[in-house]
């Protein structure tokens, strides 16, 4: 019997998965976004000079140029415009832990359908794009290029790894930091499941590095909502011993324990300024995206990301 596509204006998880070719996966994604009309959802914040001007009570002290006060004698001021390409880079989470998924789709598989998808749209941005994946560690780097090409590497990376748990996000962030050779969009595509502090210390060091860091913070619904009945052997994602339990039993200690969590890793990104969203693994991946963008841009019109609350 022939399976009939949902009839919906998105695509769920399930049919993109069914798809199979990564490129279309992102094409078919970005042309559904209808983004085209708007400032960029994704956008460098480097500047270049542009020219001067005579020099204002007001302006900034650091903007003037004292070269030319030391040919003229007189204030002028500096003028900045931003660079019309970027550096977007990707990081993707491998780890053993992003393999879990209570529907069609595990939470690595979701990873690479929204790491590809950014990849396409950043370069039909004419920009750049790398991509980093870790898990113990960094298991792959590609620098920023803006070859449509880059979107079969993520593909063919994310099959070749083989996921160990993570130990600390903080090495494996700085390892990557020290890596990056201009100011980029940073974009970090990860479950997240390790000590707050741990996450927030290596994500703050990408913003003192000078980056623009976006977390998309990729979960499956199950962990969210807990919502297991029965008995069940929970196996430790990342090194901790498997637990045989009633879910019931410890639902409310869990979303308590999950949202005490979640909200500190909130907080901790706002007072970072770091551009922080859940990603639900169930959604519509393009749904998803242009929720995230049209509140960017309603947010920050269309500018630089920042946090927000």
């Amino acid at each position: 019997m022939s399976e009939h596509l949902p009839e919906t204006n998105y695509l769920d998880p399930g049919l993109l998965q069914r798809l199979g070719d990564l490129e279309l996966i992102a094409r078919e994604v970005v042309e559904g976004l209808r983004v085209g009309g708007h400032r960029s959802p994704l956008q460098g914040f480097s500047t270049e000079f542009a020219h001067h001007r005579q020099y204002s009570p007001g302006d900034p002290i650091r903007t003037l140029d004292w070269r030319v006060f030391g040919r003229t004698d007189r204030y002028y001021t500096k003028l900045f415009e931003a660079e019309t390409n970027f550096d977007c880079h990707l990081l993707v989470d491998a780890s053993s832990s992003m393999n879990y998924g209570s529907g069609k789709v595990s939470k690595l598989e979701y990873a690479k359908f929204l790491s590809a998808s950014l990849a396409y749209l950043v370069l039909k941005q004419r920009d750049s794009v790398g991509l980093s994946v870790f898990d113990s560690e960094v298991r792959a780097y590609l620098p920023p290029r803006s070859a449509m090409g880059i979107i079969l590497e993520i593909d063919r990376l994310l099959k070749d790894i083989k996921p160990t748990p993570k130990t600390s996000l903080a090495k494996q962030l700085h390892d990557i930091a020290l890596m990056m050779k201009r100011r980029s969009v940073v974009v970090v595509i990860s479950d997240l499941l390790s000590e707050v502090d741990d996450i927030l210390g290596a994500l703050e060091h990408l913003r003192f590095d000078g980056h623009n860091v976006i977390v998309m913070h990729t979960l499956d619904p199950y962990e969210i909502e807990f919502p297991f009945d029965g008995t069940w052997r929970f196996e430790g994602l990342e090194g901790e011993e498997p637990l045989t339990t009633q879910p019931q039993r410890i639902r409310d200690e869990y979303l308590a324990g999950f949202g005490k969590y979640m909200e500190s890793l909130k907080s901790g990104c706002v007072a970072a300024q770091i551009d922080y969203t859940v990603v639900d693994t169930s959604r519509p991946l393009d749904l998803l995206l242009s929720e995230f963008f049209n509140e960017r841009e309603t947010t920050m019109g269309g500018g630089s990301p920042t946090a927000r609350p």
